[in-house]
């Protein structure tokens, strides 16, 4: 019988604690399978953030380092420099890489550290109770704007690819969706790239990855993957934002 597809062997094979629907699942089994691809479990060290992305290291077979809320790249950078054999994955939702650790992102970005980030992109604050993050929708109804994000008084939301493009440091910038089989597919392809990425020593790269929440939204999974198709692909356009070779 040939195996077509089998548990990624850098993946534990317990029951995750991500809530029904939730993207976080889809992008734990594209991280294994890049890692088992490119033989990196062994020299991996990930940097586990704060938020629902913190749960990874519970699933990962790999060295792991809790950081402070929004501190995962400045950890990163310093494990990086001081052992520059490693692969530091930094992995972090839109709360913790887009509201207070904005600075250790876009300085880490403007430095040019040699190191891979996923960014989680779910509009909201998902282990928290889903408030209002920094990339939360205009009109999007969360625990802290129930009548729905205003310009006013709350800003727009934050495009953080558009952002860290403007450095002229970052080497790799793309946002993909996991809304359909053709768009995980493409997720995969970015993930292996910015891993490809650091070990070439290329520099600074990330994927931004536009994910799941039904729960935080307070809608059906299918709700959930229509709300990507409808409304966040609008406001967050897919695609390779930066890529120097």
């Amino acid at each position: 019988m040939n195996i077509i597809k089998a548990q990624p062997k850098s993946i534990t094979t317990e029951s995750t604690k991500y809530c029904p629907g939730c993207g976080h699942g889809i992008i734990l089994r594209l991280i294994g399978e890049a890692i088992d691809e490119l033989g990196i479990r062994e020299k991996m060290i990930l940097t586990a953030p704060v938020g629902c992305a913190v749960v990874l290291y519970d699933y990962i077979f790999c060295d792991v380092v809790e950081c402070a809320h929004g501190r995962a790249p400045a950890v990163g950078t310093a494990i990086k420099r001081v052992h520059p054999d490693k692969f530091v994955l930094i992995y972090q939702g839109d709360g913790d890489l887009a509201a207070i650790g904005m600075a250790e992102i876009i300085h880490a970005a403007n430095r040019g550290e040699n190191m891979s980030v996923i960014f989680v992109n779910n509009a909201t604050y998902g282990m928290t109770g889903g408030q209002m993050a920094p990339t939360t929708l205009i009109g999007q109804k969360t625990t802290t704007s129930p009548s729905g994000r205003t310009i006013k008084g709350m800003g727009k939301p934050i495009r953080v690819c558009e952002l860290l493009a403007t450095l002229e440091e970052t080497k790799y910038l793309e946002r993909t969706s996991i809304n359909s089989v053709r768009n995980i597919n493409k997720t995969k392809a970015a993930i292996r790239k910015v891993f490809q990425n650091q070990l070439n020593g290329i520099g600074f790269s990330m994927v931004e990855i536009l994910s799941m929440c039904p729960v935080g939204w307070k809608v059906s999974p299918v709700e959930a993957i229509q709300f990507i198709e409808e409304q966040m692909i609008n406001y967050f356009p897919l695609g390779v934002y930066k890529n120097v070779e």
